[in-house]
């Protein structure tokens, strides 16, 4: 599982988290990204792994994450479920 993590997380931080903030609609929490039927499934594991990415960690809370466009910050915890289920659904 983690270096599934670690593969994802490159390939959002190749991409780079403005472009991927500009082109996704806006989520309210990560298993909304899941749940989003107009996007593929790289799509998703791609926005997962930058909403986990420590490009968005809250400096003072490291635990938690917030991406511009959300309402509040969710814990890393929460992002990476989303990512189980993900993987889950996906069998991968």
């Amino acid at each position: 599982m983690d270096d599934m993590f670690r593969q994802i997380a490159a390939t959002a931080a190749n991409i780079g988290p403005e472009v991927l903030v500009s082109n996704w609609p806006p989520f309210r929490r990560p298993m909304d990204v899941v749940k989003a039927p107009a996007l593929s499934v790289d799509d998703k594991r791609t926005i997962l792994a930058a909403w986990a990415s420590d490009f968005y960690a809250i400096d003072s809370k490291p635990a938690l994450r917030h991406i511009p466009g959300t309402p509040e910050p969710v814990s890393i915890d929460e992002v990476q479920s989303a990512l189980r289920e993900l993987n889950s659904r996906y069998d991968t």
